[in-house]
């Protein structure tokens, strides 16, 4: 099992260096993620750390940014969560994105695709996130009863003036992108 771990992480750590960090926080973010890469020995247990990966769905549409207003802290944000065991975060932000909004989504067509990274507190927790492109379907979100409600599909300009501080540069990012991505 530790073998597996060691494979894993030395996928995430080269996924991680290869992240091109364009502003002060996203340089920051990815080196904390490399330096615990290096001390991790199960980078995303929740149980082994309190510090550790999880996943994130960064979602285009043609209906714009999909959103929610987080349940517990109240703060706009993309969907994501801990990662199961066994799980790519790439695959946890997918599972993650499907549950919390009930929108159909899946990776752009050249595969998984890191496109935002950050390190934040989160409460007893330290989460190392790794945020993915996801495409997302004209779906109007049908959250499930115990996730959070409001969930929308929002313009570029609307999903900066809600983001998240940790997130404003993700969405920067899918502005970039926006024009290029097929979201079908």
């Amino acid at each position: 099992m530790r073998q597996d771990h060691l494979g894993a992480t030395e996928l995430l750590r080269d996924e991680v260096s290869a992240f091109v960090a364009r502003t002060p926080r996203e340089r920051s973010s990815r080196a904390t993620i490399l330096a615990e890469l290096g001390r991790l020995s199960d980078p995303c247990s929740r149980d082994a750390d309190p510090v550790h990966v999880t996943g994130s769905a960064l979602v285009l549409g043609s209906r714009g940014i999909l959103l929610h207003l987080h349940k517990v802290i109240g703060r706009w944000m993309q969907p994501g969560g801990h990662v199961e065991p066994g799980e790519h975060p790439a695959d946890a932000a997918v599972r993650e994105a499907i549950e919390e909004t009930g929108v159909a989504v899946h990776h752009a067509p050249f595969g998984p695709y890191l496109v935002h990274l950050d390190v934040h507190d989160a409460g007893p927790h330290v989460h190392l996130d790794l945020r993915y492109l996801l495409v997302g379907s004209d779906d109007e979100p049908t959250p499930p009863p115990g996730e959070s409600q409001e969930v929308r599909w929002c313009s570029i300009e609307e999903a900066l003036a809600l983001a998240d501080e940790s997130l404003v540069d993700g969405v920067a990012r899918l502005a970039d992108l926006a024009g290029r991505i097929a979201t079908v």
